[in-house]
Parts: structure tokens; sequence; C-alpha cells
């Protein structure tokens, strides 16, 4: 069983625990209500976990193309992994990578519970080791003092350049400008709306150690907890290039392994008996 299994399967485990069955993650679905944030972003290619009329969801994107701009391709594998090229991303400077991570929350899905955003807490793991192996930063993306993210109900749908009304609320779709202005606006928004969204580059997600260039694999997990019990989770994996090799040992450092098992050998065989 490969890596992303273990975990996935891990994963399952604890919330059938904490929360019951889980409905998922299913792959290369649409969120709900659609995606909000900026003009022309499409749905669709997320890895989506729905319980208890919570759904989370987690895509890659190619963030940027050989012309510097952002395309609505997410190069999904179809069972949770995604995968793009190393080095810097196109018209770019280091450490921006040509891939970016999605994540969608909606906490009434269903339009019937009327839970908000702030009613929940939230884990966003993200993985900063690129090899076979894991090292997790965690967050609350949401319950925060303040943040940019896209944030609506179900009836929010995404601006265009029809519909986009210079910023106006009553348009009934989401914007540029709309996001919060400050804390105090952007706390009043999460206890009253129950979807958030957001769009980060790699480099903002796993910091100053992050090199676009190398080759790697990076998982990322996204949790939803009522009362400190987890509701729902869900979580993908980035390959980049040929992905994260498992750590092995340098060859020097193996043939000298294999002198001293020899030596061992042999002393074994002329101990007396």
């Amino acid at each position: 069983m490969n890596r992303l299994l273990r975990y996935l399967a891990a994963g399952s485990l604890a919330a059938l625990t904490a929360a019951g069955a889980q409905a998922g993650p299913l792959y290369n679905q649409n969120v709900t209500p659609g995606v909000i944030f900026g003009v022309g972003n499409i749905n669709g290619s997320f890895t989506v976990a729905t319980q208890s009329g919570i759904e989370l969801g987690l895509r890659g994107k190619l963030r940027h193309d050989a012309s510097g701009q952002p395309q609505n391709i997410f190069n999904s594998n179809g069972n949770g992994t995604y995968s793009f090229a190393a080095g810097v991303a196109p018209t770019q400077a280091s450490p921006t990578a040509e891939w970016s991570v999605e994540f969608s929350i909606n906490t009434n899905v269903s339009g019937t519970t009327g839970v908000q955003l702030n009613d929940l807490t939230y884990a966003l793991g993200v993985d900063t080791d690129k090899t076979q192996g894991t090292s997790f930063l965690v967050s609350d993306v949401v319950n925060v003092a303040f943040a940019d993210h896209a944030l609506g109900d179900n009836s929010t749908v995404q601006c265009t350049s029809a519909n986009n009304n210079n910023g106006n609320d009553a348009d009934g779709c989401y914007h540029k400008g709309q996001a919060s202005k400050n804390a105090a606006d952007y706390a009043a928004r999460i206890a009253a709306l129950n979807v958030a969204q957001n769009s980060q580059k790699a480099h903002w997600l796993l910091g100053p150690g992050f090199d676009p260039t190398a080759d790697g694999t990076y998982d990322f997990y996204l949790a939803a907890y009522r009362g400190g019990q987890e509701v729902t989770r869900t979580s993908i994996q980035i390959i980049v290039g040929q992905g994260g090799a498992a750590v092995v040992p340098e060859p020097g450092a193996l043939a000298l392994a294999g002198l001293a098992l020899a030596g061992l050998a042999a002393t074994r065989r002329r101990r007396p008996r």
C-alpha cells in the first residue's frame, strides 16, 4: 500500500471513530455552490468529503502557464493525487512554483443545518517534507484574526464580466472587491456565512524552505471539527516532477555496510564452539 493510501486509511479510521461513517473522499468532484473566488476559475477536479452537512474540498492547480497566467488545468490523476513539473513558474521569480493548492469549505451544504463557518474549527495540514516522509504544519484557516478568503453562502455565484457590478454585494456574486477589509468585517462574515474558499501558491503554504526546482511529494489535508470531534476530512497529494524518492544510503555507505556485514559473518565463522 503506498503512502497516500495508508494516509487516507488512517484518516478514514479517525473519522469513523470520531464522527461515524464518512462519505468520501470522492475524486474529480464539483464543490458547492461552485468556485466563487476570482473571475474565470471553474469548478471541478476537487477531492471532496462530505459528512453531517459539511463539505470539504482540495485540489491542485496549474497556477502559471508558459505565459505566466493561471489556467483551469488541474492535472488530477483521478485518485486524489495531482502531478506538476518542477521548476520556477514561467515569468515568475523563485520560489514561485507553477502549481498551487485550492480549498473549499461549506459548513451547510444541504442548506438545512444553519451551521456557519465560525461554528466549527478546522485544520489545514501542509506537508513540508518533499521526500516520502511527512512533516505537517497545521493551522485553522478560518478562525484567524483576518484572511482574504472568498466568503459566501449557497446562493453566491462567481462573478463574470456580465454580472460584476463594481463590487456591489447586491449583485449576488463574489468578486475581489468583496474581500474583508479588516478584522471586524471578517469576524462578522464568518459568523454569518457558510462558504470559504481560497487559492494558495506553494511557497505561501510551504514556507521559506520550499524549493520549486526540486522533485518532491507533498501531502495536504483539510479537516473540520465540532466540539473537538472530527466531523469530516479530505486530503490530496501533489507530485512534483518524479516525486519524492525515499531516502537511501549513498553508494559508498552501502559498500561500507557490506564490508561490515562480511566482517561480522567471518568473525562468527571463526568463533570457537
